[in-house]
């Protein structure tokens, strides 16, 4: 399992901001374990901290804002992208004002201070989401959709539309993320001139210019009213009859616009609060339909906040029947692991595939057949078992006894045909040879009973 990663020292970006055009500096700090993304405004009063969270986003007009009892920042994706892409799951970021700084208007700068001052794992395991079925959303008054399958990794697929003669349909595709930093996070962002005027009246884009923006020119206008929002922009008067991109750097791909945009949605999509295993397919995504999307995938994480191991039966086991012998002291009609499909250093998977000639059928009950509860959580712990004596050398000198079992629940009925999943894990490191774990048990994708047990390592006499 892969662990959680911080990064191994801070670093800080200074530059002005694109709505604000203040000075503004943002620092990266390594977080403790399980604490996710968080920003503090440390030009403030006692330094309030907003957990980088979809439900807490409150504006999506030309950038992603986040807020918490009206304390904002903005135009936080570009840093939110390079944190997820590279594999970051806890970072504390400190700003002086009101937003990011723009930068150049890419993810490059926090990239590169990233792999200057390195990453390093943490004790805890990373916590994805698997996508084991089709989720989509889509926006009627846009268009807009995206949508997420299963896949093996993170990988993305993004569309991008517009009525315009210079930018017109493009496509950009990541199917790893080790490829970011250098296929997707030197993409710029970018503007139609004729947004310029309306983003400016409505007080935004202050801190706009042409090196920190693809500004698209795809609408004639007239000479007087091009030279004045040249002014306005503090750049040098153009040919207004000549179209196309405006800018002292040229574009780094023909489709920059499109891998901009595929950066945005892994930057809103950091925001879902955990990383995730599917393939998005985003059509002309956009900060609005981004966060819709990323809202309805935390609703779902909290709908599935314990997902079920994945399972394929043709894969070779890591222990078979006979392994589990070897370490089990239960045979017939008690040995109620089958095999073990996965193992990591706190936690295991078994399975238990239930057929009608259990023996406990036959009294429990003869017109109902149901497997009891007890012998659920006595397959759960033998699992368990399997987990604490596969790590002792001598295996036949060793047995695993119950002290406590706590917390149990029973959600759904187990039958002949069900095939039992467990997943075990330790609560806290074996001591004193105590180990006290958390077992769930599912059905498919449901769970039908979860434990917290405590068993005792003891040497046979």
């Amino acid at each position: 399992m892969l662990k959680q990663k911080t990064l191994k020292e801070s670093f800080s970006l200074s530059g002005k901001g694109l709505h604000t055009g203040l000075n503004l500096t943002v620092t990266f700090n390594p977080a403790p374990e399980n604490h996710g993304y968080k920003i503090q405004r440390v030009d403030i009063k006692d330094q309030p901290i907003i957990e980088a969270v979809a439900d807490n986003v409150i504006e999506t007009t030309r950038g992603t804002v986040l807020a918490k009892n009206d304390i904002k920042v903005s135009t936080v994706e570009h840093g939110m992208a390079a944190l997820y892409a590279l594999g970051i799951d806890n970072c504390l970021i400190q700003v002086n004002g009101p937003e990011f700084p723009i930068l150049d208007g890419s993810s490059q700068f926090y990239v590169k201070e990233i792999e200057r001052v390195g990453t390093v794992n943490q004790n805890a395991v990373k916590d994805f989401y698997i996508i084991k079925s089709k989720i989509e959303f889509k926006d009627e008054e846009t268009g807009s959709s995206i949508i997420v399958l299963p896949d093996d990794e993170f990988s993305l697929n993004v569309l991008i539309s517009y009525d315009s003669k210079i930018l017109p349909n493009q496509y950009a595709t990541l199917e790893h993320m080790s490829d970011f930093a250098k296929e997707i996070a030197p993409c710029r962002t970018f503007v139609f001139v004729r947004e310029i005027a309306p983003l400016l009246q409505a007080g935004l884009i202050k801190g706009g210019d042409l090196d920190n923006a693809i500004v698209i020119y795809e609408k004639e206008m007239p000479q007087e009213n091009f030279n004045q929002l040249a002014d306005v922009m503090g750049v040098p008067h153009q040919d207004a009859s000549e179209l196309g991109y405006l800018n002292h750097k040229p574009l780094v791909w023909p489709n920059e616009c499109a891998r901009h945009k595929l950066l945005d949605v892994i930057g809103d999509l950091a925001l879902i609060g955990k990383p995730i295993k599917g393939r998005i397919i985003a059509t002309r995504p956009g900060h609005t339909v981004n966060n819709k999307f990323a809202r309805k995938m935390r609703k779902e994480i909290r709908l599935n906040e314990v997902q079920a191991p994945l399972y394929n039966p043709e894969k070779e086991p890591i222990m078979d029947v006979n392994r589990i012998r070897e370490l089990l002291p239960h045979r017939y009609p008690f040995q109620l692991v089958d095999k073990i499909i996965e193992i990591g250093a706190n936690y295991i998977v078994g399975v238990k595939n239930i057929t009608s000639n259990e023996p406990f059928f036959q009294g429990h009950f003869p017109a109902e057949p149901i497997m009891p509860g007890v012998l659920q959580v006595e397959s759960m712990a033998q699992v368990g078992g399997l987990l604490v004596l596969n790590s002792v050398e001598d295996t036949s000198s060793y047995s695993t006894y119950f002290m406590k079992i706590d917390k149990v629940k029973f959600r759904q009925k187990v039958v002949p045909g069900d095939t039992l999943l467990f997943k075990v894990e330790l609560l806290t490191p074996i001591r004193r040879g105590i180990a006290t774990m958390k077992g769930y048990a599912f059905v498919g994708e449901k769970i039908v009973c979860e434990a917290e047990f405590m068993a005792q390592i003891v040497k046979n006499k």
